[in-house]
């Protein structure tokens, strides 16, 4: 992997983890809280999973594929989830940043 190209995963997963964090708060006011359970869980898990990932990637950790393949999956179900909501702006730019870093992450582990 090149120096750009793990720049460029870094870059995502924190991406990655301010959308998620913006999900999780807005859900969190949200009229029915009760319906974004499952999407408020998958923010948070998601945005650890991200943060981890990119501080493991600046430290050239040994576990950096293994890593980014959690973090894509992470992502792709987090991005799942909140594709789902329609009815939330947050939700689907979420959505759209969990596919890049997704997409991003398995580009690392290719």
């Amino acid at each position: 992997m090149t120096q750009e190209q793990l720049q460029e995963c870094i870059d995502e997963c924190l991406r990655c983890v301010q959308a998620c964090n913006y999900c999780y708060k807005s859900c969190l006011e949200e009229e029915s809280v009760d319906m974004m359970k499952d999407c408020i869980r998958l923010d948070r898990e998601c945005a650890d999973i991200c943060a981890f990932t990119a501080q493991a990637l600046t430290q050239h950790s040994t576990y950096s594929t293994e890593l980014c393949r959690l973090c894509a999956d992470a992502c792709e179900r987090c991005g799942n989830e909140c594709s789902k909501h329609h009815h939330s702006a947050h939700c689907q730019k979420c959505a759209e940043a969990c596919f890049r870093c997704a997409e991003v992450c398995r580009k690392m582990i290719a």
